[in-house]
């Protein structure tokens, strides 16, 4: 296997063996070139002027490993304390061939985004392959049934197993998979065979990466190999060799950078080749640095006919819609998610934004589908939580409650929490659950929830569970149960989407939406908490003030009711005047 080390003031880098015989590189240009054998193991070494971040006791990790081996626990930790040599205390790269590449597979159904984490979503699951891409097959027929087409994962860059961040956002190599997501020891080809599967079930697959830092941190951080190689060719530095921290986490990667942008497209390179159909860049913001590299992903993306899908801010920007500098990508839309979780929870002044987000949010996107909807991600609550908190629980995490978003626009219906509520209660969530639902998927655009959210799953009102690999963030199957009425209701819901391709359609509405209030046209005033609309068939009432109100039909026709969310799937026919309960939406289709 070729090693190619980019290393510009190196002046001798060897690959040392586990063995403890080493290969003497080369030097060409900028890089160190060598061959390792197949299945080897082996560190990075290199020395340089004592200026520089060279340590030449240190074994640094190949950045374009294939796979990366880790010793256990105990000496891990000494690794990454820093302290002195550590040749069999640090990750040591693997030598191992890629999967054969595999072509993408785009679904022949609407986009519908179902966002997890490879072992949160079965390590709940009975059987050897609980938490693993292996376990995730075994998942695909039920979502395929749901109606998902789309299985968006968490990072699954390999980081460090000690590291703490279980979510997987602290990549150490970002072309290598996380091998502790594999049944077996061969984890790109797991997740090859779990794209493959997805792609017999008519799902694509989207992997959430991070390229806008590493796990190295800040200057305190620990050395696992860009810092230790060039460090001022791979992050932004302040003139005192501090980083630059608009991630935070510690570092930021400069992508105006050309090692960088190599590393970067290499990785994505490997990735695509397992057959995954799309990529979500988290705070995609950071490489917009250089605009023109962020055309140039998008250029890669239609030679390699994959999709990809941008977090358009980071702690400095915020480049949502038509700020982010390439059209072609779709974004996370967290204005959706503001908009309308204010409007849920009945503020007033939300109408005029809500009558945008329903219609693909045109005041951002010429491209209606280039907006990704969501009112819940792993980054929040989920969407029980949502109803159930006002405030954020989050001493777990071991911040003293300070870490997560204190800006949640979430309401919970009376009661905090989960213990002793009351039935009225209840009841109250469920139909601001339902409520959710569809104003996510009765909405122009790409919509996506969280696994779970389709019956109710909980973090106890944890909005930040990055480091918990536990119950608190494992899907807990017995909820299934519990709120079976939900997910059959969801089921229903997206059934109700998929037979009205308007929803879906790569077109804008423009005029082709008909806007009305309860009895005329729409009330803009500060005071309005209710709205309807008319598109294609489809008729919605939405009341979110806490009185019913009676809403005209104010499109001629025979009309028949299908949701109400005071009590969930209907049917039967309507007059001229639709009673919409307090906090409901009805929904209408023509008979």
């Amino acid at each position: 296997m070729e090693l190619r080390i980019h290393a510009p003031r190196a002046e001798r880098v060897v690959a040392q063996l586990e063995s403890g015989s080493t290969i003497e590189l080369r030097r060409s240009g900028t890089e160190w070139i060598g061959v390792v054998a197949d299945g080897a193991r082996y560190a990075i070494r290199a020395e340089g002027p004592a200026d520089f971040r060279f340590d030449p006791e240190r074994s640094l990790v190949d950045p374009a490993a294939t796979e990366v081996w880790f010793p256990d626990s105990h000496t891990r930790a000494a690794a990454r304390s820093g302290m002195g040599p550590n040749f069999g205390h640090a990750p040591l790269a693997v030598a191992t061939s890629w999967p054969e590449r595999r072509p993408p597979r785009p679904t022949s159904r609407p986009l519908l985004v179902y966002e997890t984490h490879v072992r949160g979503l079965t390590k709940r699951r009975d059987g050897p392959f609980a938490g693993t891409f292996r376990g995730a097959i075994d998942e695909l027929a039920r979502l395929a049934e749901l109606g998902v087409s789309v299985l968006e994962l968490l990072p699954v860059h390999q980081y460090d197993p000690d590291e703490g961040n279980y979510w997987g956002y602290m990549p150490l190599v970002f072309g290598a998979i996380h091998r502790q997501y594999a049944a077996g020891c061969r984890a790109a080809d797991e997740l090859a065979d779990l794209v493959a599967a997805a792609h017999d079930h008519d799902i694509e697959v989207w992997l959430d990466v991070v390229f806008n830092h590493t796990t190295e941190e800040d200057e305190w951080g620990p050395t696992f190999n860009l810092r230790g190689l060039d460090d001022g060719g791979y992050y932004v530095l302040r003139p005192d060799g501090t980083y630059v921290d608009e991630a935070g986490t510690g570092n930021i990667v400069d992508a105006c950078s050309a090692p960088a942008q190599r590393l970067i497209v290499r990785s994505l390179d490997r990735l695509a080749d397992l057959g995954v159909d799309g990529f979500r860049f988290d705070l995609a913001t950071v490489l917009a640095r250089d605009p023109a590299f962020v055309r140039e992903l998008g250029d890669w993306a239609a030679r390699r006919s994959v999709r990809l899908i941008a977090e358009p801010w980071d702690f400095a920007r915020y480049q949502l819609g038509r700020a982010f500098p390439d059209s072609r990508w779709a974004q996370w839309n967290g204005r959706f998610r503001d908009d309308m979780r204010s409007f849920l929870r009945g503020e007033g002044s939300m109408v005029p934004a809500v009558m945008q987000r329903v219609q693909g949010s045109p005041d951002l996107f010429d491209a209606p589908l280039r907006s990704v909807n969501f009112l819940t991600a792993h980054d929040g609550y989920t969407m029980y939580d949502l109803v159930a908190y006002e405030h954020k629980h989050n001493e777990a995490n071991g911040w003293g409650n300070t870490d997560g978003a204190d800006d949640n626009r979430s309401w919970n219906c009376g009661w905090e929490g989960d213990d002793r509520v009351p039935a009225a209660v209840v009841e109250m969530r469920a139909r601001q659950m339902r409520n959710a639902m569809c104003l996510l998927l009765l909405s122009h655009g790409t919509p996506m929830f969280v696994a779970g959210d389709e019956f109710g799953r909980t973090q106890g009102g944890n909005n930040n569970p990055y480091n918990q690999d536990n119950p608190t963030s494992w899907i807990d199957w017995d909820r299934r149960a519990d709120f079976a009425e939900h997910e059959g209701f969801v089921a229903c819901l997206i059934a109700l989407r998929a037979t009205h391709p308007v929803l879906s359609q790569a077109a804008p509405w423009a005029d082709s939406i008909e806007w009305y209030g309860v009895d005329g046209a729409p009330d803009l005033d500060d005071q309005s908490r209710s709205l309807a609309w008319h598109i294609d068939g489809l008729y919605v009432m939405a009341n979110m003030w806490w009185e019913p109100l009676t809403f005209d039909v104010q499109v001629p026709g025979r009309w028949g009711a299908v949701i109400d969310t005071a009590v969930g799937v209907v049917g039967g026919p309507v007059g001229a005047t639709v009673e919409v309960g307090p906090r409901s939406i009805v929904v209408l289709t023509q008979r």
